[in-house]
Protein backbone atom coordinates (compact mmCIF):
# COMPACT_ATOMS: atom_id res chain seq x y z
CA UNK A 1 0.00 0.00 0.00
CA UNK A 2 1.16 3.31 -0.74
CA UNK A 3 2.68 5.42 2.26
CA UNK A 4 -0.14 8.00 3.97
CA UNK A 5 0.28 11.55 3.53
CA UNK A 6 1.18 13.52 6.33
CA UNK A 7 -1.87 15.38 6.44
CA UNK A 8 -3.10 16.64 9.98
CA UNK A 9 -6.42 14.04 10.99
CA UNK A 10 -8.78 16.84 12.08
CA UNK A 11 -8.48 19.09 9.39
CA UNK A 12 -8.15 16.08 6.85
CA UNK A 13 -11.49 14.47 7.76
CA UNK A 14 -12.88 17.92 7.81
CA UNK A 15 -12.02 18.02 4.12
CA UNK A 16 -13.97 14.47 3.93
CA UNK A 17 -17.10 16.46 5.27
CA UNK A 18 -16.66 19.99 2.85
CA UNK A 19 -16.09 17.55 -0.14
CA UNK A 20 -19.62 15.77 0.59
CA UNK A 21 -21.34 18.92 1.40
CA UNK A 22 -20.21 20.38 -1.59
CA UNK A 23 -21.27 17.02 -3.99
CA UNK A 24 -24.65 17.63 -1.96
CA UNK A 25 -25.39 21.59 -2.17
CA UNK A 26 -23.82 21.83 -5.75
CA UNK A 27 -23.43 18.39 -7.56
CA UNK A 28 -20.34 20.01 -8.30
CA UNK A 29 -17.81 16.99 -7.51
CA UNK A 30 -15.48 16.28 -4.54
CA UNK A 31 -12.28 19.33 -4.89
CA UNK A 32 -9.74 18.73 -7.26
CA UNK A 33 -6.90 19.67 -5.77
CA UNK A 34 -6.30 20.56 -1.62
CA UNK A 35 -3.46 21.53 0.45
CA UNK A 36 -4.33 20.90 3.64
CA UNK A 37 -2.41 21.75 6.57
CA UNK A 38 -2.83 22.39 10.46
CA UNK A 39 -3.83 25.96 10.65
CA UNK A 40 -5.23 26.91 7.71
CA UNK A 41 -6.37 24.20 4.67
CA UNK A 42 -8.02 25.33 0.75
CA UNK A 43 -9.88 22.91 -1.68
CA UNK A 44 -10.22 24.00 -5.21
CA UNK A 45 -13.55 22.49 -7.09
CA UNK A 46 -14.60 23.22 -10.93
CA UNK A 47 -17.15 25.70 -10.52
CA UNK A 48 -19.13 28.53 -12.26
CA UNK A 49 -19.18 31.36 -9.50
CA UNK A 50 -17.94 32.62 -6.16
CA UNK A 51 -20.21 31.56 -3.08
CA UNK A 52 -22.65 34.35 -1.70
CA UNK A 53 -22.48 35.02 2.00
CA UNK A 54 -25.87 33.14 2.45
CA UNK A 55 -23.83 29.96 0.86
CA UNK A 56 -20.95 30.22 2.77
CA UNK A 57 -23.09 30.39 6.03
CA UNK A 58 -24.94 26.97 5.04
CA UNK A 59 -21.92 25.31 4.04
CA UNK A 60 -20.22 25.94 8.07
CA UNK A 61 -23.87 24.71 8.95
CA UNK A 62 -23.77 21.51 7.18
CA UNK A 63 -20.31 21.00 7.95
CA UNK A 64 -20.65 21.84 11.80
CA UNK A 65 -23.90 19.56 12.30
CA UNK A 66 -21.85 16.81 10.49
CA UNK A 67 -19.14 17.15 13.29
CA UNK A 68 -21.65 17.81 16.23
CA UNK A 69 -23.68 14.48 15.15
CA UNK A 70 -20.17 12.91 16.96
CA UNK A 71 -20.12 10.46 13.71
CA UNK A 72 -17.64 7.35 13.47
CA UNK A 73 -14.87 7.53 11.44
CA UNK A 74 -13.99 3.75 9.60
CA UNK A 75 -11.92 1.94 6.78
CA UNK A 76 -12.77 -0.92 4.69
CA UNK A 77 -10.68 -2.27 2.27
CA UNK A 78 -12.11 -3.20 -1.08
CA UNK A 79 -11.09 -5.06 -4.06
CA UNK A 80 -10.07 -2.15 -7.22
CA UNK A 81 -12.78 -3.55 -9.25
CA UNK A 82 -15.87 -2.73 -6.49
CA UNK A 83 -13.85 0.86 -5.80
CA UNK A 84 -13.87 1.73 -9.62
CA UNK A 85 -17.20 0.64 -9.85
CA UNK A 86 -18.28 2.87 -6.73
CA UNK A 87 -15.54 5.67 -6.65
CA UNK A 88 -13.54 8.12 -8.62
CA UNK A 89 -10.10 6.70 -8.24
CA UNK A 90 -7.90 9.44 -9.94
CA UNK A 91 -6.91 10.97 -6.58
CA UNK A 92 -5.01 7.60 -5.04
CA UNK A 93 -1.66 6.76 -6.53
CA UNK A 94 -0.75 4.39 -8.97
CA UNK A 95 0.74 2.13 -6.32
CA UNK A 96 -2.58 1.97 -4.41
CA UNK A 97 -2.86 -1.77 -4.97
CA UNK A 98 -5.35 -4.52 -5.68
CA UNK A 99 -7.15 -3.50 -1.93
CA UNK A 100 -8.66 0.15 -1.48
CA UNK A 101 -8.91 1.70 1.69
CA UNK A 102 -12.26 3.70 2.06
CA UNK A 103 -12.99 6.06 4.79
CA UNK A 104 -16.80 6.39 5.68
CA UNK A 105 -17.73 9.51 7.89
CA UNK A 106 -20.52 7.42 9.48
CA UNK A 107 -23.40 7.13 6.73
CA UNK A 108 -22.48 11.03 5.26
CA UNK A 109 -19.43 10.28 3.42
CA UNK A 110 -17.30 7.51 1.73
CA UNK A 111 -14.13 7.70 -0.39
CA UNK A 112 -11.13 5.62 -0.88
CA UNK A 113 -8.11 7.44 0.63
CA UNK A 114 -4.90 7.06 2.08
CA UNK A 115 -4.61 9.50 4.46
CA UNK A 116 -4.65 10.16 8.53
CA UNK A 117 -8.34 10.45 10.05
CA UNK A 118 -9.75 11.28 13.55
CA UNK A 119 -11.76 8.53 15.37
CA UNK A 120 -15.36 10.45 15.35
CA UNK A 121 -16.40 13.80 14.32
CA UNK A 122 -16.41 15.38 17.37
CA UNK A 123 -12.15 15.73 17.27
CA UNK A 124 -12.44 17.89 14.79
CA UNK A 125 -13.38 20.95 16.43
CA UNK A 126 -15.84 23.95 14.78
CA UNK A 127 -15.58 24.34 10.89
CA UNK A 128 -14.84 27.83 9.86
CA UNK A 129 -14.43 29.07 5.79
CA UNK A 130 -11.78 31.97 6.05
CA UNK A 131 -12.71 32.78 2.53
CA UNK A 132 -13.74 32.07 -1.04
CA UNK A 133 -12.63 33.30 -4.56
CA UNK A 134 -13.28 32.24 -8.22
CA UNK A 135 -11.28 32.96 -10.93
CA UNK A 136 -10.86 31.03 -14.35
CA UNK A 137 -13.58 28.43 -13.37
CA UNK A 138 -11.97 27.52 -10.15
CA UNK A 139 -13.81 28.03 -6.86
CA UNK A 140 -11.21 28.13 -3.76
CA UNK A 141 -12.76 27.71 -0.71
CA UNK A 142 -10.20 28.33 2.36
CA UNK A 143 -10.72 26.78 5.98
CA UNK A 144 -9.88 26.38 9.29
CA UNK A 145 -10.72 24.80 12.57
CA UNK A 146 -11.34 25.86 16.36
CA UNK A 147 -9.78 23.47 18.83
CA UNK A 148 -12.76 20.98 19.96
CA UNK A 149 -14.60 21.39 22.78
CA UNK A 150 -12.77 18.83 26.00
Amino acid sequence: MAERKNYDPRMHTAEHILNQTMVRMFNCGRSFSAHIEKKKSKCDYHFDRDLTCTEVREIEERVNDVIDKDMPITEEFISRTEAEENFNLEKLPEDAGENIRIIRVGDYDACPCIGEHVKSTKEIGKFKISSTGFDNGILRIRFKLEAPAT
